[in-house]
């Protein structure tokens, strides 16, 4: 049984019973059972568990885990503290410092992001290692279209960022005009260049939430203890 020991549980409770995710929970077992995949399964959901539904103040939004050994833990763009920085992870980290002044942290963990309220999700929260998009059609996006149109309907406003073609596809669902939606290029090195260096989404996000009444991210909290 799924749980988040928070107000996640009441309002994703009902799709862990849909015929969709049984399905797909009968999948990830075969998988996780005959294959190595990311990330481990007690941290599929870290996502949820770090940052509350009341408490979501920004999604950002990944397609699929990384797919090599020791990289992924549940959180989008994240790596464990002493794993080597992906190429898209360094380039947010040069725009964070560029845009809102916060040095290169020491880690490429995002978890203080994630307990500040910002919701680190991939649309498809599992992969086999090696293969990128191996879980995609799965069902895992049924569930993740329904979170985001459930902090579509959040009465507190949101910051939706959506990087790259596959993130901005998932604009339609966000329908309120409470909330803000930010769109840029992927930050991989092969577009970066192309409108992600220079698109301050990071100041764009807590200019919002202020003006909104909401607190804003403290984005330098990568440099504080956990």
């Amino acid at each position: 049984m799924v749980t988040f020991q928070n107000d996640w549980d009441a309002l994703l409770g009902p799709e862990f019973q849909k015929e969709y995710y049984l399905r797909l929970r009968e999948f990830l077992k075969k998988e996780y059972a005959g294959q190595a995949v990311y990330p481990p399964m007690q941290d599929i959901f870290s996502a949820f568990r770090y940052t509350p539904y009341g408490g979501t103040k920004a999604l950002i939004l990944g397609q699929d885990p990384y797919h090599q050994p020791g990289q992924a833990h549940g959180l989008c763009f994240s790596v464990r503290a002493g794993v080597p920085l992906p190429p898209s992870l360094q380039n947010i980290f040069k725009e964070l410092r560029d845009d809102a002044g916060v040095l290169p942290p020491p880690s490429g963990e995002l978890t203080a992001w994630a307990k500040e309220g910002v919701l680190l999700l991939n649309t498809t929260l599992t992969v086999r290692q090696g293969q990128p998009m191996s879980h995609a059609g799965q069902g895992w996006e049924i569930l993740t279209d329904h979170v985001i149109r459930l902090l579509d309907q959040s009465s507190q406003p949101v910051v939706f960022l959506l990087w790259g073609s596959h993130a901005r596809a998932k604009k339609a669902l966000v329908q309120n005009p409470r909330h803000l939606v930010l769109e840029a290029v992927h930050p991989s090195p092969l577009s970066a260049y192309q409108g992600f260096f220079g698109c301050r989404h990071f100041s764009k996000t807590n200019d919002f939430l202020r003006e909104s009444g909401r607190e804003p991210i403290n984005w330098h909290a990568l440099h504080e203890c956990p």
